[in-house]
């Protein structure tokens, strides 16, 4: 039943643990589109609902009624009338379900901020459904998924009326790690080596509609070209319609990411605010929480700085890949990336989607320092220096429980990276700036992250910690 599903193995122990039960459950799903939602739960459970229906992007009130009573009608194998409510609608599916005696209910909703049409009274009748009948059904298992994470979060999860604290439970669905992709890649046939993986991720990242796309027999710089730079590339035009089907005022986000792009260690609010020249609002906040909930960006705290100083950052790949080289494509060269394969722009490139893949996989790291069980918080630093000083700046570090302070630096290179004499004078004078800005008295270690490993030499006994792409996997 479950052998076409790679990795999620929390998301299905959760589903096999809701199963067993013995209670109702409200389970919702939720995630950024093409992530394997659908997927999952239709894998997972094999197609074995005893209702299942999905919301149309774009379609009326009455289309969506029409339908979902269709389904009941295919369900229950009766006459099933039309209707022009929702409270009608879901009447209709509670007889249906109440009439299933002695074994477990299956319910599967998908894409449900779509069924919410404008002035439709949709979560009303949803919300009574579930509390008035749902909620009392011991066998009921009903699972609700949706690609407009915000609706999701803020009208579901965040509900302040009669669906609060209602979920039973929640699955954020996010994208593969580089073992889930090299397993997802592996599984389509596709014997890719790790640098394969990592190239392929850099572009795409860990989604997994976009991954399902590539082609057997190709190469990663191949399918990039199929991909973004052949004539009806299907990823040419899917950063606009991404936002467009996970947010209404889709303008806005595209703004906010659209500046990060450009900002490769990340703004603070009120950065973004002059940048963009909008009011620092209400807004802004929802805009921001809900580009963090579809994993675009991320946020985090500079070392030593308050809470109105947090970072925001841009991390998603496929987007950070499309607006560096495919938004401002006119077509003309339909091997565009292979043509770029050693010029000093993709070489750039390899190094700052390193960084950001790094920057994905900090469980990983933490793993092979050892400190997963330790308490630490993951930050950057940056210092503008003064007439004394010149400015420095770290893009990661790990400030740890025990006393330690990892200070991370990410370099790309195709063979073992070697640290010349220059470069490890660099990091130790950097080190030592940080320490007398910050006043800290943790030992400090100098951690390199690079794809190959680090050459032998008399600068590598200086180096504390050393990992490698392998480590991210």
């Amino acid at each position: 039943m479950e052998k076409l599903i790679v990795g999620r193995l929390k998301e299905k122990a959760l589903f096999e643990e809701c199963a067993q039960s013995g209670k109702p459950e409200f389970i919702t799903v939720y995630g950024r589109r093409r992530i394997g939602k659908t997927f999952l739960i239709r894998e997972y459970f094999n197609d074995k609902f005893d209702f299942y229906c999905t919301g149309s992007y774009g379609a009326s009130k009455e289309e969506q009624l029409s339908r979902f009573c269709q389904k009941i009608a295919e369900y229950s194998k009766s006459f099933v009338p039309a209707v022009s409510s929702w409270d009608e609608a879901f009447t209709l599916l509670q007889n249906y379900l109440g009439s299933i005696k002695g074994r477990p209910i299956t319910v599967f909703i998908d894409e449900l901020p779509w069924l919410d049409t404008p002035r439709s009274k949709f979560l009303n009748a949803f919300e009574y459904f579930w509390n008035s009948w749902g909620s009392r059904q011991d066998n009921l298992k009903l699972i609700v998924c949706g690609s407009a994470t915000s609706w999701m979060t803020n009208k579901l999860l965040g509900n302040k009326g009669g669906l609060h604290n209602r979920v039973t439970r929640r699955i954020h669905l996010s994208a593969f790690t580089l073992k889930e992709t090299e397993d997802f890649i592996k599984s389509r046939g596709m014997p890719y080596s790790r640098q394969q993986v990592f190239e392929t991720y850099m572009c795409l990242g860990g989604t997994p509609f976009y991954l399902d796309m590539l082609k057997k027999g190709l190469s990663t710089t191949q399918n990039i070209d199929e991909l973004f730079f052949a004539p009806n590339a299907p990823l040419a035009e899917e950063y606009g319609f991404l936002f467009k089907s996970l947010f209404n005022d889709s303008t806005m986000y595209k703004r906010i990411v659209e500046l990060l792009a450009k900002k490769t260690i990340g703004m603070t609010r009120s950065e973004i605010v002059a940048a963009l020249k909008i009011s620092d609002s209400g807004v802004l906040t929802e805009v921001l929480e809900n580009l963090e909930n579809c994993d675009f960006i991320r946020s985090y705290a500079a070392f030593g700085k308050k809470a109105k100083d947090i970072m925001y950052q841009l991390v998603d790949l496929y987007s950070l890949f499309y607006l560096r080289y495919a938004k401002n494509y006119r077509g003309g060269d339909k091997n565009r990336w292979s043509n770029m394969i050693d010029s000093p722009s993709r070489r750039a490139w390899s190094g700052y989607a390193f960084e950001q893949v790094c920057l994905n996989h900090i469980d990983q790291i933490k793993q092979k320092l050892g400190i997963s069980g330790i308490q630490s918080d993951v930050c950057s630093w940056r210092y503008k220096g003064d007439k004394d000083s010149q400015g420095a700046q770290i893009d990661l570090l790990i400030d740890r429980r025990d006393q330690v302070i990892n200070l991370c630096e990410m370099k790309y290179s195709s063979k073992p990276y070697e640290i010349t004499s220059t470069y490890m004078e660099y990091l130790k004078q950097r080190r030592e700036t940080f320490r007398e800005v910050t006043k800290t008295r943790k030992s400090l270690y100098l951690t390199l992250v690079t794809p190959c490993g680090l050459a032998k030499n008399a600068a590598w006994n200086e180096i504390q910690n050393e990992l490698t792409l392998d480590d991210l996997f």
